[in-house]
């Protein structure tokens, strides 16, 4: 297993751990019609962006040259945490869920972040998204009950966000 910074050409396999991690994850909690109709390109050209223009970091985690997972992070995006790291996305395949992947690539982007200067970091999780909350609280993450409503596939949603301080003050 290895974990690298993605390159403009990863991006396909970027969208499609998005899409196919999303219609496993999220099974149950947004809108089945929306995980059916949700195709794989679908995160193609925010990444073509995000990566052009160094707005996000992005990380894959490589096996057997495969790359089977991702995460997406940088700077906060809320300009009233401007000095705050923010993650934004971590997906594994589906199947490699639950053998430590995810706790590895989410230490590499929090190591990095850290290098960047930033002493707290904070991401959104939807509230029922049980699996992943464990996940956070199982690496220290801190639940802050902030909580923001998003509407996805014509439903509406409380995400939830999560803290973690270099610090422990927080």
């Amino acid at each position: 297993m290895k974990i690298r910074k993605a390159a403009i050409e990863d991006i396909k396999d970027i969208s499609r751990i998005h899409a196919l991690s999303w219609k496993f994850a999220y099974r149950g909690i947004i809108p089945q019609t929306y995980l059916d109709e949700l195709k794989e390109d679908f995160w193609v050209t925010p990444f073509e962006i995000w990566l052009n223009n160094n707005i996000l970091t992005v990380l894959v985690m490589i096996e057997e040259s495969s790359i089977i997972g991702c995460t997406a992070y940088g700077k906060s995006r809320d300009k009233s945490l401007s000095d705050w790291g923010e993650i934004i996305s971590i997906y594994l395949l589906p199947e490699y869920y639950n053998k430590g992947y995810g706790s590895k690539l989410l230490e590499s982007a929090v190591q990095d972040l850290k290098q960047s200067g930033f002493k707290n970091i904070y991401l959104w999780v939807l509230k029922e998204n049980l699996r992943a909350r464990y996940f956070y609280e199982k690496n220290n993450w801190k639940c802050n009950k902030n909580e923001y409503i998003c509407e996805i596939g014509g439903k509406q949603l409380i995400e939830i966000s999560y803290i973690y301080s270099f610090d422990n003050i927080i």
